[in-house]
């Protein structure tokens, strides 16, 4: 090892859903919506005047928080934006896991949360799922830093219902709560409502999923005034322009197409409950999906033969090599055709 090396800050990377390049391809591996955007944002971006690149973009994101702000009936000051919800979380961990004491979060769950925690030296624990992958909430009764879970949560797409996320912010007050409803618009409640009655409690949402629009990177987290206020300190403090200008003019329109909205999030739910139907007649086994994917196992084949007979017919799904999980596949659903192919490539290969 080199002299310099030693003070390098290591740590094991977050390691995404694969992009393969490839044409031709039925993509279920990175929970993208199979949807396009809403018509009006292809228009705002072709209708940019190039010229304002030149300009730095505004810091404070106005455009894009007030329309949220009207969206979610909250004042501007409730809520915060980001290059993804990803971008917002880690601002988050940045900001209110400063305790010796360790956060908590489920052990089976997105697994960019213990790469932060390793990453900024945040102590951490990992509370155990119970054998339905169901949060067990007397599990965060205990002292901790602070609280963070995705509902529904991911990868296993359970929901907990809301008196259950209250009941574990009602048990923190003393440390901010996290709840990560990158999902929540193809099931479950937001415990958006909530924020109103525990300072304590920051929800984050993203437009990658329901929103389609992965691709411009947009998250936003909702909460009360002061935390915002930390958490745009924080921001500012790293990086004041985050957001470019073309992505705020996408998300606007985004927010303001509400009927296209629930069209496409309709179709999704639609088409998830369906393939649970078809794939429980093929023997597999899930939870009660309440996300854009489905959690899937089955008894007599493995996960990792199915990923890869799945791989060389260009049908991508998400395998996971982790104590419990080594045996799922999480299934992105897709347009009905895509969906129709998988099941028809599934029957094929075990022999229905």
């Amino acid at each position: 090892m080199k002299g310099w090396e030693k003070n390098i800050r290591k740590v094991v990377p977050y390691v995404p859903g694969e992009q393969p390049k490839q044409r031709g391809i039925i993509k279920l591996n990175t929970n993208e919506n199979p949807y396009p955007p809403a018509p009006g944002v292809a228009a705002a971006l072709k209708g940019m005047d190039a010229d304002m690149l030149r300009r730095y973009p505004d810091p404070t994101s106005e455009v894009l928080v007030k329309e949220l702000a009207a969206y979610y009936h909250l004042e501007p000051e409730q809520v915060f934006v980001g290059v993804g919800s990803d971008d917002v979380l880690a601002m988050c961990f940045l900001t209110f896991f400063n305790s010796q004491k360790p956060i908590l979060f489920p052990d089976i769950t997105y697994s960019f949360y213990d790469v932060w925690a390793e990453m900024l030296r945040i102590p951490y624990e990992r509370c155990a799922l119970d054998e339905e992958f169901r949060i067990v909430k007397e599990d965060y009764y205990k002292a901790n830093g602070g609280v963070i879970f995705p509902n529904p949560n991911a990868p296993t797409g359970v929901c907990q219902d809301l008196a259950a996320v209250e009941d574990i912010v009602a048990h923190n007050r003393d440390v901010v709560v996290i709840v990560d409803e990158a999902y929540i618009d193809f099931g479950g409640k937001s415990a958006l409502e909530l924020i109103d009655r525990y300072d304590n409690l920051l929800v984050v949402q993203t437009f990658s999923k329901s929103r389609s629009l992965a691709g411009m990177r947009v998250g936003y987290a909702m909460g009360n005034k002061i935390l915002i206020k930390y958490l745009n300190d924080v921001k500012y403090s790293f990086n004041s322009y985050t957001m470019n200008a073309p992505t705020l003019a996408a998300a606007v329109e985004a927010v303001k197409a509400e009927e296209y909205f629930k069209e496409t999030k309709g179709k999704i739910v639609a088409t998830r409950e369906r393939v649970k139907v078809e794939l429980g007649k093929l023997g597999f086994r899930f939870q009660d999906s309440q996300a854009n994917f489905l959690f899937i196992t089955h008894p007599q084949f493995s996960a990792r033969e199915i990923f890869e007979a799945l791989k060389i017919k260009k049908i991508y799904v998400r395998y996971f090599n982790k104590p419990r999980i080594d045996n799922y596949l999480r299934v992105t659903i897709g347009t009905d055709e895509e969906m129709d192919e998988l099941i028809s490539f599934l029957k094929k290969f075990m022999g229905k």
